[in-house]
């Protein structure tokens, strides 16, 4: 079909993968790999429809090739179903993430925020963006959600950072992720034992006390929503934070703008659409289907790449351009359709926070140093980003 090759566990590719993803948007919309067997779309369009039909193109093997099972959704919740389950369950967790919850949140984040913030400051602004900053307020904001102890909380990001580890070559999960894994889940299913004997006010006693169609949820169907959430919770914000600093630190033009009042959003929605951190999700295809004169066979698994639609010149004038001052509102950074990504309001929400307190903190003119990417087919971003600052 085309003399392309694309493989989303290969370590470059996770370095750049948009000049590859431009070749498959013109070259190969639909795109075929034997070797992992899969499928690809690339163009805005054709993701976006795709990512609306979920009786054609079913989540109910996962969302990721390497943990592809019949019997996903009992360790990966309402990711792994279709309608009218998952709307069961979204409309069930979903409380815990409703705009007057997350919009109460903001001053327990921009608090947490300052705590981390002048932590790094004190360290005569030398710090790493992603361990010392980023990846720390997510991650306390879905623990205080859940109802972590704070004395747990680094654990659980270490181990919800080690449970991304994907082999280069085949893609598998590595012994390393899968112990990590089993670590949450185990802390998570100890977690639901005390809450059942003690409810509180948090996620999981809510999750406790809910019912679908008259039944409780079992211990086994709470695990895999905080898996979920523990997981996505952190990583999201944590990666947009990271792209965001680092694209403005290679634009300094755009750096300049970004600083100036009132431009996080644009800073923020420029970068969602110019260096997605979700690059993808995979979906089951249901039936026959035709793209491009191909034939794409019901049990098929097609990536929809959301990434490169979010460079398609077809949407984006000069999309390979970061240009806060454009329009993204067909941006797909967080999916779309019945699965468009739960935490969006939140990940937006603490983005700004962050973003609006380093901007009011810290002089434009920062550094940053040598970044160091993540490996995995899914998540777009940086594990360290030495930055120097000065305070304002």
């Amino acid at each position: 079909m085309s003399a392309l090759t694309y493989s989303p566990y290969d370590y470059s590719m996770h370095e750049d993968p948009y000049p590859t993803y431009a070749l498959l948007r013109e070259q190969a919309p639909i795109y075929r790999n034997d070797d992992f067997d899969f499928w690809t779309l690339t163009r805005h369009a054709d993701v976006y429809a795709a990512g609306r039909d979920p009786l054609t193109y079913s989540n109910s093997r996962g969302v990721n090739l390497e943990l592809w099972s019949e019997d996903l959704a009992k360790r990966q919740s309402f990711i792994a179903m279709d309608p009218p389950d998952h709307t069961q369950f979204r409309r069930l967790v979903s409380k815990g993430f409703t705009p007057r919850r997350v919009a109460e949140l903001e001053p327990r984040i921009r608090q947490i925020t300052r705590g981390y913030l002048s932590a790094a400051l004190d360290a005569q602004g030398e710090f790493d963006f992603i361990a010392d900053l980023a990846q720390n307020i997510p991650a306390d904001v879905i623990s205080e959600l859940v109802g972590v102890p704070v004395t747990d909380r680094k654990q659980i990001l270490a181990w919800s950072n080690e449970s991304l580890g994907r082999d280069e070559v085949t893609g598998a999960v590595t012994a390393a992720s899968a112990a990590a894994t089993r670590e949450l889940m185990g802390y998570y299913a100890q977690l639901i034992a005390d809450r059942r004997a003690h409810l509180g006010d948090d996620l999981v006693s809510a999750l406790i006390a809910a019912e679908i169609d008259g039944e409780q949820l079992s211990d086994t169907d709470i695990g895999a929503v905080l898996l979920l959430l523990g997981v996505a919770g952190n990583e999201s914000t944590t990666k947009i934070l990271g792209n965001a600093w680092y694209q403005a630190a290679r634009h300094p033009d755009q750096r300049r703008t970004a600083f100036q009042l009132g431009r996080i959003d644009g800073w923020m929605e420029e970068t969602l659409r110019y260096d997605s951190s979700g690059q993808m999700t995979a979906r089951l295809v249901t039936r026959d289907v035709e793209w491009y004169g191909n034939t794409v066979p019901a049990g098929a698994r097609l990536l929809l790449i959301f990434a490169a639609a979010n460079r398609d010149p077809r949407v984006f004038p000069s999309p390979d351009t970061f240009d806060i001052s454009r329009d993204t509102s067909a941006a797909i950074a967080f999916g779309t359709g019945p699965h468009f990504c739960l935490g969006a309001s939140l990940a937006r929400l603490e983005t700004r926070v962050v973003l609006d307190e380093l901007v009011a903190t810290v002089h434009e003119d920062y550094e940053v140093g040598m970044p160091v990417r993540v490996h995995h087919p899914n998540i777009h971003g940086l594990a360290s980003l030495p930055t120097v600052v000065k305070a304002r």
